[in-house]
């Protein structure tokens, strides 16, 4: 496999290398596709690739097809384009079985050129195998599958809720629920710290800076699992408990380059806004999207919007009609009025009989 990951990478960067010489010399574009019609030729020429399955040499060519695209994308849009890099030694970590030449019997998986791989499989699989990736992480092999099951709708429950996100909680709902923010990344910079100084106290290319080097990383990914399997359980929660989940249609990707940013990387709300997406469609639920302008300074009661109803990061005080509440559950009650405002009319109605 790893022999693998080294041919598909050398292949990448003959193809960008091609791909920019064609361009540069003779004004050329070669596509994805006509670099596809020669890979018979490079097996030809080159025995070594034989032994590659055909689709994973595909893949890698719509890999860097791909990246081109997004590559014209950014700069029709006037955005930092950013063109297609060579890939070094350690930064290409995966292949692609993209429609076949791939099984799995009981604890063994079947790979066209490469043969039969015990594994453990986390959970069972369902439905029908669609693709399968196969990947290094910090020295360790894991295997993806795409399947292709049916949706499972769940119960109805009546119950729609508003989500506010913020940094000191990870997110308060409009029944007045508060989840604890976990701060994965900061709990774990002090050891973060201490491995990250003794890597650069390493000499460049010897055996003790790639095991310095592996440590951080390992690091980085046990604080990535963390922040993953608490978003999913998080987003679960709530998918089971409610017919309809509305929250902030947040530029996350804009927030996270301002004073908060390593607060706002550390939360992590673009993965679980994702992730709540994905299981909503699975469940037959409902998560809709609201406009954020003003949700944090609107009353929830009068509706009456100023910077000086929130008193401060914890507490809102109406000027209009001296309502007060927590400031991000009052919040989580501007994002489900917007989301459903029928709700919010209703208990408005009660409370003032």
């Amino acid at each position: 496999m790893t022999e693998q990951l080294r041919l598909c990478r050398n292949l990448y960067n003959a193809a960008l290398q091609e791909r920019r010489d064609a361009y540069k010399k003779a004004g050329k574009t070669v596509t994805g596709y006509d670099q596809m019609k020669y890979l018979t030729e490079i097996k030809a020429a080159l025995p070594e690739y034989a032994g590659v399955y055909s689709q994973v040499l595909q893949d890698v060519l719509k890999r860097l097809d791909k990246a081109f695209k997004a590559f014209f994308r950014r700069v029709k849009a006037g955005q930092t384009p950013g063109y297609p890099r060579f890939k070094g030694a350690g930064w290409y970590d995966s292949i692609c079985y993209p429609q076949s030449g791939f099984s799995v019997a009981g604890d063994v998986a079947y790979f066209s050129k490469i043969g039969n791989i015990r594994l453990r499989l986390s959970r069972p699989l369902e439905g029908k195998l669609k693709t399968a990736t196969i990947t290094r992480e910090c020295g360790e092999w894991y295997v993806s599958y795409v399947c292709e099951v049916e949706a499972q709708p769940l119960p109805a429950t009546g119950s729609q809720v508003g989500v506010d996100v913020g940094t000191t909680y990870f997110c308060i709902t409009s029944d007045g629920e508060f989840t604890e923010n976990p701060r994965h990344f900061q709990r774990s910079m002090k050891a973060l710290r201490v491995k990250q100084r003794s890597l650069s106290r390493k000499k460049r290319g010897s055996n003790r800076r790639k095991k310095a080097k592996a440590a951080v990383a390992k690091l980085h990914r046990k604080v990535a699992r963390q922040r993953l399997d608490f978003h999913h359980k998080t987003a679960t929660k709530l998918i089971r408990e409610n017919d309809l989940v509305a929250h902030e249609d947040l530029n996350v990707s804009g927030m996270g380059r301002g004073n908060l940013a390593r607060s706002i990387h550390d939360v992590g709300w673009g993965q679980f806004f994702s992730l709540l997406a994905v299981k909503a469609v699975s469940a037959g639920r409902q998560v809709i999207r609201v406009d954020p302008k003003y949700t944090s300074q609107a009353c929830n009661k009068c509706g009456h919007t100023c910077r000086e109803n929130r008193v401060s990061q914890s507490r809102f005080v109406c000027q209009s009609c001296g309502h007060t509440a927590n400031a991000d559950w009052n919040a989580a009650l501007n994002i489900l009025g917007r989301a459903c405002p029928s709700v919010v009319n209703v208990a408005l109605s009660a409370s003032v009989h």
